[in-house]
């Protein structure tokens, strides 16, 4: 066993130790919330649901530019509209994530006709909510393409050039549903599972790259539309969540750069039980 081995060996604990204090304290401490006026933000699904939320609490909180990414062009003009009322630049494309071709086509656009993203907001989904048995292969497919592989798509259309930088931040919006899947969604859950692996995997390749981060959301049913018809077994515990809430809690995380966001907070008892 050569030196740096049993190095590393001895001073595992300490670093354990260390890392413990160190978030302990930043439990009890305020955080320090960094400024968003200089931020470009382009946000996935931007035209309806929370994607619009998010968009209005960027421009609230001060961000530079907002662009929308979506499929619906209806949506995605009044979102920018409203946008545009809070005095923040506002810019809106079709794009479908699923399409790899299209996203960086469209990326390359945003470059050359907005500038450079430095927060991109990985909010896309979408939801079938059947059995496996009565899910059509067609959406089974659309489920992964948009949830989890638009992720890829996006992300390296506009990390490189983060990384170049040194200066950006990844959002996912997941869902608690990645940790802990229903029946009667299994597109969904599976999807967002996969997710949740390729945040935690790109979290951990970023810890060594100075002034880039990465932020992973992890509401529970959250009051949109593509949850309407949800039924919760215990309502009363677990309240369906506003939108404008979950978008509040995600730009606050990523002005405190915090990695991982589970609302309500009864969801990390939720995780541990179910583990």
């Amino acid at each position: 066993m050569d030196f740096k081995c049993l190095s590393c060996i001895v001073f595992f604990p300490i670093h354990i130790v260390y890392y413990i204090l160190k978030a302990s304290v930043y439990l009890i401490l305020p955080s320090r919330r960094r400024t968003l006026i200089k931020e470009v933000v382009l946000i996935t699904g931007g035209g309806r649901g929370i994607g619009r939320h998010l968009a209005q609490e960027f421009a609230k909180q001060g961000a530079k530019k907002v662009i929308l990414w979506g499929r619906t062009e209806k949506c995605l003009k009044e979102t920018c509209e409203e946008i545009s009322q809070f005095g923040t630049e506002c810019h809106y494309f079709l794009c479908d994530v699923a399409n790899r071709e299209e996203v960086y086509k469209q990326a390359k656009v945003v470059r050359e006709k907005v500038g450079d993203v430095t927060i991109l907001v990985n909010n896309a989904a979408v939801v079938h909510g059947k059995s496996l048995m009565d899910s059509d292969d067609d959406c089974l497919l659309k489920s992964q393409h948009i949830n989890t592989m638009g992720q890829f798509w996006t992300t390296k259309a506009f990390l490189p050039r983060m990384l170049e930088l040194k200066h950006g931040h990844v959002v996912c919006i997941n869902s608690i549903l990645s940790q802990s899947p229903i029946p009667g969604a299994i597109d969904y859950c599976t999807s967002k599972a996969s997710s949740l692996a390729f945040m935690e995997s790109l979290t951990l390749g970023l810890l060594d790259c100075p002034g880039v981060g990465c932020t992973t959301v992890l509401p529970f049913h959250t009051n949109t539309e593509m949850f309407q018809g949800m039924r919760v077994r215990f309502p009363a515990l677990f309240p369906p969540l506003k939108p404008e809430t979950v978008a509040e809690r995600t730009v606050d995380a990523v002005r405190t750069n915090t990695a991982y966001v589970y609302m309500p907070w009864t969801m990390h008892a939720l995780v541990v039980l179910k583990r």
